[in-house]
């Protein structure tokens, strides 16, 4: 029941912090390997799994929110979208490599939606990325990397 409820607390935090919302995975996952109770390959399915998803649901609020992108809140100008797409079409897809990062990595999730990245490329990079950073995450707390 313990390793349920830690693992369940693993996901939330991945997904949580792969959306626009203010929140952190990495201590979650260094704290649980660091107990040395859970499957490391468990541990890293839960939080990639959590992420990715969470980076697929900015994504979805991206290809929706452009929708309304000529009502007077909508946070962006027509120009300002204009030359996103175009900055987008140059360096987008590989820019979603950086979707791991903090600060930067959820917009660009939203802007892939926004600028229509089909939703398998999308998974393909900005998901790769993010299981890498876990896997890196995992093997410097594990020793792996020295």
């Amino acid at each position: 029941m313990l390793a349920c409820s830690a693992l369940t607390g693993l996901f939330l935090a991945s997904f949580l912090a792969a959306t626009v919302l203010p929140m952190q995975s990495e201590a979650v996952l260094v704290g649980l390997l660091l107990t040395g109770d859970y499957s490391v390959a468990a541990l890293l399915a839960v939080a990639s799994c959590g992420n990715v998803l969470g980076a697929v649901c900015n994504w979805w609020l991206g290809r929706c929110i452009e929708r309304y992108r000529h009502c007077s809140w909508f946070p962006v100008s027509e120009h300002r979208l204009h030359q996103a797409r175009q900055w987008y079409r140059r360096y987008g897809r590989w820019s979603l490599l950086l979707s791991w990062a903090p600060i930067i990595g959820d917009p660009l999730t939203v802007a892939a939606g926004v600028m229509r990245e089909p939703l398998p490329v999308f998974i393909a990079i900005a998901g790769g990325a993010k299981v890498a950073r876990y896997l890196v995450l995992t093997g410097a707390t594990l020793g792996w990397l020295s």
